[in-house]
């Protein structure tokens, strides 16, 4: 079947491969045209931009995680590493010893619908000890827990015997303040098998790209080969300041600097996005991330604002699966007496419902038509609620407090729905008006206290400096609509 967007990334990477080689540019009908004054420009640009990254990336040095993370495709490695002697050239026998004792990796991805026995059968291990093990032994049967995409290594020795398995199930993790991978490691002993848990620190790398919106935001970053977790973390960043859901038009531009991290050379998932901007029908947003801690931190515009609202645009998170299906306003439904009094997500079941403000929990159960609803209190007389739902998220009962962004329910089709969506509406004082223009005119988040403005200037310089040069190159060569930078 014909992939418009694959078409397009085909064409993008084209775009990308002759701009930053300084090679040409392509043509509308996809034919190589000679260098440019323009190309030569382009490619000035980008090593400026490079040079600006590389500067910015030493002087932050910040290194914090993201909640989401590709799947990669399969692979499978073999790797034999002998270390380079340093020192004087080691004896014949020497050499040999060391070379017996470096073991032979190799590797596999998890797969839709794997068992353990199918990933140590890919893994080559015959031994049915291990399979028993793994099992049977509570504390590291992980036959529940596998996730696709997910990485398990195996280590033999040159005599071909086991040494360890290892599972990599949070690629992604920062539990210790840093970038880190976690793993359960299952070593072969003489009397059987142990395991032990560790982390063990990844690599960050700053990336950056820019796109043009053409079909989707989606379709764009994936053109200039954006992590879906960055795509994420940019809606949810400048989520209050734009309606991803239905008011991203074509020819909306964005720039943005993230983490993206390694492990072993391996990709283990993308980190934060560190400063991002998006120009929406004209207007642009920014946001930057700023830490004074080095550990936690938050999102502001380039003048120190807080971007964290008192509540949330939107219920439902931005992502793939729900950008695609849009928004609906049920009108003139005889259920609702001829008026719907709120805004429908559609979405699929059991998509997670996130709380819009802090608040506590008025009421949770069966109310009317509404099927499966939460309402929750905030202050100045402001109700949410949140119907439809398939199931309710555990721990959510009356009189619970609730914070921002904290799951509450999932998306169903409970009540007088006609399919999967959540049915979300914005009180005040029992009065049910839009939630867009009400949260659009709420307050924002805490500023800056005046002490940390100058170290606040100091760290958004070079992100500031980092947008204003993929803006100019944006501006120079607006008929490339994605490009990356790594």
């Amino acid at each position: 079947m014909h992939d418009p967007a694959k078409q397009d990334y085909r064409l993008m990477t084209q775009h990308n491969d002759l701009a930053t080689a300084g090679a040409g540019a392509i043509n509308e009908r996809g034919t190589a045209s000679q260098p440019t004054a323009g190309s030569r420009l382009l490619r000035s640009l980008l090593l400026s931009a490079v040079l600006l990254l590389c500067i910015g990336a030493a002087a932050l040095g910040m290194v914090q995680p993201a909640p989401a993370e590709p799947v990669p495709p399969e692979q499978s490695l073999v790797q034999n590493v002998l270390p380079f002697p340093l020192e004087a050239d080691p004896t014949p026998a020497e050499h040999t010893a060391t070379a017996s004792n470096t073991p032979y990796v190799t590797e596999t991805r998890i797969r839709s619908g794997d068992t353990i026995a199918t990933i140590l059968k890919r893994l080559d291990i015959g031994d049915t000890s291990l399979s028993s093990y793994l099992a049977k032994e509570a504390k590291v049967r992980f036959a529940s827990k596998l996730v696709p995409g997910r990485s398990v290594q195996a280590a033999t020795d040159h005599n071909g015997q086991l040494q360890w398995v290892r599972y990599f199930h949070t690629p992604t993790s920062d539990a210790t303040g840093q970038p880190s991978v976690k793993l359960l490691q299952i070593n072969a002993t003489a009397d059987g098998f142990n395991s032990q848990e560790l982390e063990l620190p990844s690599e960050v790398h700053i990336e950056v790209a820019v796109g043009t919106i053409e079909r989707s935001l989606f379709a764009t970053t994936d053109a200039a080969g954006i992590p879906d977790g960055i795509t994420m973390q940019m809606a949810e960043v400048l989520g209050s300041k734009i309606d991803f859901f239905r008011g991203i038009h074509r020819g909306d531009q964005f720039r943005v600097v993230y983490e993206n991290r390694t492990f072993e050379g391996r990709p283990a998932g993308p980190g934060r996005v560190l400063a991002v901007e998006f120009v929406n029908k004209g207007k642009a947003s920014t946001a930057v991330w700023f830490s004074q801690d080095g550990k936690t931190g938050s999102y502001y515009d380039l003048e120190g604002e807080s971007l964290r609202g008192a509540f949330l645009r939107n219920s439902i998170k931005f992502s793939r699966v729900s950008s695609t299906f849009g928004l609906r306003t049920i009108a003139n439904n005889q259920a609702w007496s001829g008026h719907h009094p709120g805004v429908d997500y559609v979405a699929p079941t059991g998509t997670p419902i996130h709380a819009t403000a802090d608040g506590v929990v008025q009421l949770v159960g069966w109310h009317f038509g509404y099927g499966n609803t939460i309402i929750l209190k905030h202050h100045s007389k402001i109700t949410t609620l949140y119907g439809h739902q398939s199931r309710f998220a555990e721990g959510i009962a009356v009189g619970t407090k609730v914070s921002q962004g904290q799951v509450i329910g999932y998306v169903g089709s409970t009540g007088w729905s006609t399919g999967a969506h959540l049915h979300y509406e914005f009180r005040v004082a029992e009065k049910p008006i839009d939630p867009l223009t009400a949260t659009a005119a709420m307050p924002a988040g805490a500023p800056l206290e005046p002490e940390h403005r100058a170290q606040f200037a100091e760290a958004v310089a070079p992100y500031r400096q980092q947008l204003q040069v993929l803006a100019k190159f944006q501006e120079v060569v607006p008929e490339i609509s994605s490009v990356a930078v790594r």
